[in-house]
């Protein structure tokens, strides 16, 4: 009895309740929020890889300078052997440039003030292109849920002078239009939740990174303010020395383990 009736689907002229029919029963409004969220996605998700490979760039400039850049003879010396566009070399580059400029200046400015704000400055300027894009994070992760709200409560809206006009509304006349307000506010949890969990991903590596520019452009100043006399400790650490006996001991190994004592 039933399979003849399943085999014919669904009867004619039946409402289609998916996602497209929703959303043109929604019209301009609910096509534009669609719009703007998916706007909103792309853009959280471009943000998130070109961060990134932005900040694995720059840890691998971390490695690089650990590695090999205090065992240079200088600061040149060791700038030279990282990447031109480095954010560490920039720190560098901005410490040496602001030590030759400090002999140019009329005023009494102490050296370590004079080189303090400069490397201050470049490492702003290098945290200020790091946290680039993050604001846009920032705001998806609050906003969108709204946005995503609005196409509810227009969803809503419809369903309920749909409901006025026909006096007693069949389900089938109100469900497009909630159907469609649910969506919109599913679309919208899906774009924020990404972008709040990027936003607090990329927070997190930035403050690592900018603890290891801190700690580099504290070493740098140290360095151009005593002449190259003070270096990382990690640096100027050798090699622990080894004890040697004193000249005419006897140890325990040398008289097959026991010392003999003298004869009279």
């Amino acid at each position: 009895m039933l399979t003849p009736i399943l085999a014919a689907g669904a009867p004619a002229g039946a409402p289609n309740f998916g996602f497209y029919e929703a959303l043109q029963q929604g019209g301009a409004i609910a096509i534009s929020t669609l719009v703007i969220l998916v706007i909103m996605s792309v853009g959280s998700f471009y943000i998130l890889f070109t961060k990134l490979f932005e900040q694995q760039k720059i840890m691998n400039q971390a490695k690089r300078v650990r590695a090999s850049f205090w065992q240079s003879n200088s600061l040149r010396e060791g700038a030279a052997k990282l990447d031109k566009n480095s954010a560490y070399r920039q720190i560098v580059d901005d410490g040496l440039a602001a030590q030759e400029q400090h002999g140019k200046l009329t005023d009494p400015v102490e050296a370590h003030d004079w080189l303090h704000g400069s490397l201050a400055r470049s490492e702003s300027a290098i945290n200020s292109k790091l946290n680039s894009g993050l604001p846009f994070l920032a705001t998806v992760g609050a906003t969108s849920p709204f946005v995503g709200l609005f196409g509810t409560v227009v969803g809503i809206y419809r369903a309920l002078v749909k409901i006025g006009a026909a006096g007693q509304a069949a389900i089938g006349d109100v469900a497009g239009p909630v159907g469609e307000a649910l969506i919109m506010t599913a679309i919208g949890l899906v774009v924020a939740v990404p972008a709040v969990l990027a936003y607090n991903w990329l927070q997190s590596r930035n403050k690592s990174i900018q603890k290891d520019l801190s700690s580099f452009s504290n070493d740098v100043l140290g360095y151009l303010a005593s002449n190259g006399a003070v270096r990382p400790t990690i640096a100027a650490r050798g090699p622990a020395p080894v004890a040697k006996p004193a000249v005419g001991s006897t140890t325990a190994g040398q008289a097959g383990g026991v010392p003999t004592a003298p004869r009279a």
